[in-house]
């Protein structure tokens, strides 16, 4: 693919020679350092109220009640920083005009797309990895189950992918970046809590909506489980919206 690596070095250069990469990143550290607080400082008020109940006492778990909510809390934040991130993917160079530009060099759709998702998706591992000293200091209060963790880092690394994916779509078609980043959040809002409606829908309609829906394939994951189904839901997401991007880009290329 060339060109991939010159769009990737050029969007990450962006990211952080603008305070866009700063502010996104101090946000989603601030944010889900006071939920790793709250949830630690959970487990030891009920640690405290088991010391005069063993039979309490055996039914903590740190996985159930640290582990698990700071990975669902840490999806929830990203819920709300994603968009910030692709809202100017390809937002800012149709406002300026320079989309045009960009489609007339030597480089292909592909790669200018894909080096802007691997660029975004980069800034997402940096933001997750600032999380890993938390865990870290959680082995110092027992012992730690991996499995959990592991997967709910999985999970949140394919959720990243699969919003940023979305975002990049949703960036392409507008110039506006304050538009592109409202309708990247409310259509993947959407995909969260889809599931919830499926309880009020038939059985069968009920289970395509739950299948639909991000935080159903996350629990699993999240539990320490690896199901394949899960996986294959996050990397076929993400690649229905990276071949939207593609044909968009296309669109605006044959309009030029």
């Amino acid at each position: 693919m060339r060109g991939f690596y010159a769009i990737f070095h050029k969007e990450l250069a962006n990211f952080f020679v603008s305070p866009i990469a700063y502010a996104v990143i101090g946000c989603f550290l601030l944010v889900s350092g006071f939920f790793f607080w709250a949830n630690v400082s959970f487990l030891s008020l009920l640690s405290l109220q088991a010391s005069a109940s063993p039979m309490f006492a055996e039914r903590i778990n740190m996985t159930d009640v640290v582990v698990r909510p700071f990975a669902q809390n840490m999806g929830i934040v990203l819920l709300f920083v994603l968009p910030l991130l692709t809202m100017r993917l390809f937002s800012e160079e149709k406002r300026s005009g320079c989309i045009e530009l960009l489609l007339t060099y030597p480089i292909s759709d592909v790669a200018v797309m894909l080096g802007k998702f691997v660029a975004s998706l980069l800034v997402v591992v940096i933001m997750l990895a600032g999380t890993v000293p938390s865990f870290l200091l959680l082995l110092g209060l027992g012992s730690l189950d991996w499995g959990p963790v592991i997967g709910g880092y999985l999970s949140l690394l394919l959720m990243g992918g699969a919003f940023i994916s979305l975002g990049l779509f949703i960036s392409s078609l507008t110039e506006n970046q304050i538009i592109s980043a409202a309708i990247s959040f409310v259509l993947a809002l959407l995909f969260w809590i889809l599931s919830w409606s499926s309880s009020f829908t038939g059985a069968q309609l009920g289970y395509i909506i739950s299948q639909l829906s991000i935080l159903e394939h996350m629990d699993s994951l999240n539990k320490g489980v690896l199901a394949l189904s899960d996986v294959s839901f996050f990397v076929l997401f993400t690649a229905f919206f990276l071949f939207l991007t593609m044909r968009s880009l296309e669109t605006h290329r044959w309009r030029g």
